[in-house]
């Protein structure tokens, strides 16, 4: 197999889409799998639309996944520039050689022409596309244009009844008419090359073999091969990936609130990187059987085109945080008391700067509810009960305390708790024991009025260790207030 080159390059435009994390994972996980290059550039010709941190926030995101790259910006490397604006010098000879060769010609149509064109075609109902009207200009009408102080764009000239076939390594065999694609510009007025005449020569001059990318480029493809063909150079396989719907399978939009959208906020709410990049990989893609959680090791021994599929894939939240959440249940505890404390610290639960006895009370925090968090900002809903000045109950829970039990078992409680010595979780135990010898009262009469009447909850994770990371004062003011 030839030296394997792929890229990612995305429009500086913003924070890293979930979309494009796809495109550069998947990307990425073929590089690794087939030992080759894995190519990170920047489309950055439309300024209108550029953000200058875009690139940071690509990358950082990327980064942040476990992606990791051989050529782009920040590292260099032998095909650079990395980014378009940059390379502006290196497309004007394959400008020339198409005007030269008769495969391209300068247009002088204004924009509102061009709108009163496009407009005047809806109205009889046809597709609108450019007529050619620039096609077959004389010199001296070119020269006149440029009289009247006109600057043209450059539009490449699309062969007649032509058809453009490719076999795509998703979607297998894809054909296109020609008919259907007007001659389209490829350099603007102001000498600034569109995308689909840049992209094929940064692809050309980085020696890219395959093109991964996302199902809407599909429709650029036959133009970018007719300008391949056209200025005699070889063509790179492609592969377009499917949509990713969302839950309602409909198609994914920037303002869909039912899905977290950007890396970046994955990151902020603290999810696991590779929980989020395993959980990436399988939008699209399918393992051999039936195992869903993969290393990144894993995912590139195993990845490869031939399974990825041409339906759509759905993003499903709930599954994602089911997958983030098996993850942080084996994590490291004091990596996840590292995500969730700065959530505690933003909701105003502690100071900014803990004393040690603070920081051990929230290790022990985050360990009793490390195994039911879907990601560490949960930490600050579900530890709320030992931040509330009052236990809240429900209608349930005060039934429960108002059985003919709850305030035996609650004073006996209180009474003890009134005498340890000191109140660890084995002391806590002891006490708890004690109350079951004094009031014969065992199971759900015994514990769940204890933790009801502590927490208002009818279930939750160890009662000792809820106990004591309430502490004692809190526990007599509650049982006080309540009895």
């Amino acid at each position: 197999m030839a030296n394997i080159r792929v890229r990612y390059a995305p429009s500086p435009t913003g924070h890293l889409h979930i979309g494009g994390a796809r495109t550069a994972l998947f990307d990425y996980l073929y590089a690794r799998k087939h030992e080759g290059q894995f190519i990170i550039r920047f489309e950055d010709t439309d300024q209108s639309r550029h953000v200058e941190s875009g690139v940071d926030s690509q990358l950082e995101g990327l980064r942040w996944l476990g992606i990791d790259w051989d050529e782009s910006v920040d590292i260099g490397g032998p095909y650079g520039p990395y980014r378009q604006t940059e390379r502006l010098d290196l497309y004007q000879p394959f400008v020339e050689q198409l005007l030269r060769e008769g495969n391209a010609y300068p247009c002088f149509c204004t924009e509102a022409e061009l709108e009163a064109e496009r407009a005047e075609q809806e109205a009889a109902g046809h597709m609108p596309m450019y007529s050619g009207k620039c096609r077959h200009l004389t010199a001296e009408q070119a020269e006149a244009y440029r009289a009247e102080g006109r600057k043209p764009s450059i539009r490449f000239r699309v062969p007649a009844n032509k058809v453009i076939a490719f076999e795509d390594r998703i979607r297998e065999h894809v054909e296109f008419e020609s008919a259907g694609i007007g001659d389209f510009i490829i350099v603007r007025p102001d000498g600034i090359p569109t995308y689909n005449f840049a992209v094929i020569l940064d692809d050309h001059l980085m020696k890219i073999t395959l093109v991964i990318r996302g199902e809407e480029h599909l429709t650029n493809t036959p133009r970018q091969i007719m300008m391949y063909e056209a200025l005699g150079l070889p063509t790179p396989e492609f592969a377009h990936l499917s949509l990713i719907l969302n839950q309602d399978r409909k198609k994914m939009s920037k303002r869909d609130e039912s899905i977290i959208q950007f890396i970046e906020q994955y990151k902020a709410l603290g999810y696991l990187p590779e929980a989020v990049m395993n959980f990436i990989a399988l939008l699209g893609w399918s393992p051999k059987g039936e195992e869903e959680i993969f290393s990144k090791d894993e995912l590139i021994a195993q990845f490869d085109l031939d399974r990825v599929s041409k339906s759509p894939a759905v993003f499903d939240m709930d599954k994602l945080n089911w997958m983030n959440n098996l993850y942080i249940k084996k994590a490291d505890p004091e990596r996840i008391v590292t995500l969730a404390l700065p959530h505690l610290q933003q909701a105003g639960r502690l100071p900014a700067t803990l004393s040690d006895e603070q920081a051990e009370w929230v290790r022990a925090l985050v360990g009793l509810y490390q195994d039911q968090l879907r990601y560490a900002a949960e930490i600050v809903p579900v530890s709320e009960l030992f931040f509330r000045e009052d236990v809240q109950l429900d209608d349930e829970a005060k039934a429960m305390l108002a059985e003919e039990h709850a305030p035996i078992v609650l004073g006996s409680f209180q009474k003890q708790v009134e005498g340890a010595s000191d109140f660890s979780v084995d002391t806590i135990k002891a006490l708890v024991k004690a109350v079951q010898t004094e009031t014969g009262y065992k199971g759900k009469p015994l514990f769940m009025t204890i933790r009801v009447a502590l927490t208002g909850q009818m279930h939750g994770p160890d009662l000792n260790m809820t106990i004591r990371l309430l502490g004692r004062d809190t526990v007599l003011a509650r049982l006080k207030k309540l009895l």
